[in-house]
């Protein structure tokens, strides 16, 4: 949760958004868009992507492109929405569950860890990220 307002993703959020989207369908070498569809596809890429390591540790750009596609199956999975989120620290993309006050900052999920040297299980992680979200929302524990 975030004590934070937030607000429709900003332009520079959006086009942010999108390149690094444009950037993970690249991997696709037919149909980038409707392989990308399905929360699937979004993560057999993710996984493709640090499977081959085709990002280096220090490639934060690219990272944080594996987190805005996490982010989208997210969204999808579970109806999210992205947002601007403004707090002391500037202007960053999240997700919101409508109606709440229940965010998630899905760009830096795997960039962190990878960072840090830890191993990323994908799978695991959004099975994590689903559930504890879930908990969250159906907990009354929010706005």
């Amino acid at each position: 949760m975030s004590p934070y307002q937030h607000q429709e993703l900003q332009a520079a959020e959006r086009d942010r958004i999108e390149a690094a989207r444009n950037w993970i369908k690249g991997h696709f070498t037919a149909e980038p868009d409707t392989k990308y569809a399905p929360v699937e596809g979004k993560l057999r890429v993710i996984e493709a992507i640090l499977g081959n390591e085709w990002v280096e540790p220090g490639e934060t750009w690219k990272l944080q492109a594996l987190g805005i596609a996490f982010g989208d199956a997210l969204a999808q999975q579970l109806m999210l929405e992205w947002v601007t989120v403004d707090d002391e620290h500037g202007c960053d993309p999240a997700l919101n569950w409508p109606g709440t006050s229940i965010y998630s900052y899905p760009t830096t999920m795997i960039s962190k860890r990878i960072e840090r040297g830890d191993d990323v299980d994908v799978r695991a992680l959004f099975a994590l990220a689903c559930k504890d979200l879930c908990e969250l929302a159906f907990s009354g524990r929010h706005d």
